[in-house]
């Protein structure tokens, strides 16, 4: 039985594959068989497959910008070691819900850093979410009256690695400070996160404004943590940038 171009072409379509150009895909491999031809055309199929769902994921991670551990400045930001970051960012932890803690001043990079292993969990197929504590709040008191906070919600409580940036620049109300404990509480076990915050543990209470609400997130998050003290001048303001020539 004869099977034509167009009925190829329609098998594609149904099969939700990516439409290829027949005629010039069987003149670049027609010196192979029958059989490595196929394979090579499911191959190709199965990184379009992946490609599309890294993008997918990667949108949906809302990160604020691409970064990569191969722009950090290891050189300028001592007090991190390369090698730690190398470590991390085979993204293993993530199976056992480790949690990664980024603490010091604002400009030293936390973000940065936080980012680039975010990049690393998606690269390797995992869903990830990125949000700052203020837009986790935010989320959080309209769950219950907005469809767009709640479907965000979702997306965060499935994914596998949650990014939470600025972490103690705003202090909390009481009601804040109980969702946040809710929020660590639900993730523990099942999530890994990434907390970057201008202050130390031993300063949050000031911003969540309860002592005993605090221990509570901290006994929960640090359980299992890595935690990375970085100190340093702002790398922003040493490479600032001017509008007129002096």
């Amino acid at each position: 039985m004869t099977i034509k171009a167009n009925q190829i072409e329609s098998l594609i379509g149904t099969l939700h594959l990516s439409q290829v150009n027949l005629d010039e895909l069987f003149r670049s491999r027609a010196d192979l068989t029958p059989l490595k031809s196929v394979e090579l055309f499911l191959s190709d199929q199965l990184r379009i497959r992946l490609d599309k769902q890294n993008q997918i994921r990667r949108k949906r991670a809302r990160l604020p910008f691409e970064k990569t551990l191969e722009s950090f400045d290891f050189g300028f930001q001592r007090s991190i070691r390369k090698e730690q970051m190398l470590q991390l960012s085979d993204m293993t932890w993530i199976e056992q819900s480790y949690n990664v803690c980024f603490l010091g001043p604002p400009g030293i990079g936390k973000t940065h850093l936080a980012s680039a292993l975010a990049m690393k969990a998606l690269d390797k197929g995992y869903p990830v979410s990125f949000t700052t504590l203020d837009e986790l709040m935010r989320l959080l008191k309209t769950e219950n009256i907005s469809s767009v906070s709640k479907s965000r919600l979702k997306y965060v409580g499935k994914s596998a690695l949650v990014v939470i940036d600025e972490v103690g620049f705003l202090p909390l109300s009481s009601l804040e400070a109980n969702l946040f404990f809710g929020f660590i509480s639900r993730a523990v076990e099942r999530t890994s996160l990434i907390i970057t915050s201008n202050k130390g543990f031993d300063e949050w209470a000031e911003f969540l404004g309860d002592a005993t609400i605090t221990t509570a997130i901290l006994d929960r998050l640090i359980h299992r943590c890595e935690i990375l003290n970085m100190t340093g001048s702002s790398y922003r303001l040493e490479h600032r940038k001017t509008i007129t020539n002096r």
